[in-house]
């Protein structure tokens, strides 16, 4: 009689704070943040619950650690790009990764412990409006201005029902249009018509157009004589 040799068991990877955001992050990028639980991001890990909080104190300190790793994710603006450049390069970024996790855009300005990627971050930008010679006030307005684009249209783009490609949007479009009668809305037929249902047409693609209204302005005010 031939014994088989016992397969050698794979060794158990330790669990560790690194580990279960980035397995947080995981499970709320495929099921949305509201079905987070510490008994189910245990059952993903394979490990009970109660085993999470030698790493994460609470679902608050977890959420603040999971924002934490979204902003590391994000470009920081670079000393070596002019002011323009870096804003624009950092804004690209955070929409790619807000795209990634659509579950982050409502909690990124609402954590009130932010930990050292988002403190990192906002000194980043911070830091390189005021290289620029923007002013402390036109720094405030410049990174609620940017901000509140980025985010804006991150959940716009989340949440518009005109599918993930060109061809997706066309057919949503022209079910929608099929739906209201043209005499009634002619402005929004013709615009459905003529600008979203031409081939190729991409929500995204308004993204830099939008940027660049902003930096234009932007710029205008930082070269504006005080």
């Amino acid at each position: 009689m031939v014994t088989k040799p016992k397969l050698a068991k794979e060794p158990r990877i330790p669990l560790s704070r690194e580990r279960v955001l980035g397995a947080a992050v995981a499970f709320a990028d495929q099921n949305g943040i509201a079905s987070l639980s510490m008994r189910k991001l245990g059952e993903a890990l394979g490990v009970e619950a109660m085993s999470l909080y030698n790493h994460v104190a609470n679902k608050d300190q977890l959420l603040d650690g999971m924002v934490d790793l979204v902003f590391s994710e994000i470009e920081l603006p670079s000393g070596a790009d002019v002011w323009t450049t870096a804003m624009r390069k950092r804004a690209r970024s955070a929409r790619q990764s807000l795209a990634h996790h659509p579950w982050a855009i409502a909690l990124m300005s609402t954590r009130t412990s932010p930990g050292p990627a988002t403190l990192r971050h906002h000194d980043a930008v911070i830091g390189s409006l005021r290289t620029a010679g923007f002013s402390i006030g036109l720094t405030a307005h410049a990174f609620s201005a940017l901000d509140s684009y980025i985010y804006g249209f991150a959940l716009q783009e989340a949440t518009l029902p005109l599918g993930d490609t060109p061809e997706e949007t066309a057919a949503v479009a022209q079910m929608m249009v099929e739906q209201f009668p043209r005499e009634l809305f002619p402005h929004l037929y013709e615009f459905t018509i003529e600008h979203v249902l031409t081939p190729g047409y991409e929500y995204g693609v308004e993204f830099d157009f939008g940027l660049d209204l902003i930096l234009d302005g932007l710029e205008r005010c930082a070269t504006r004589p005080h």
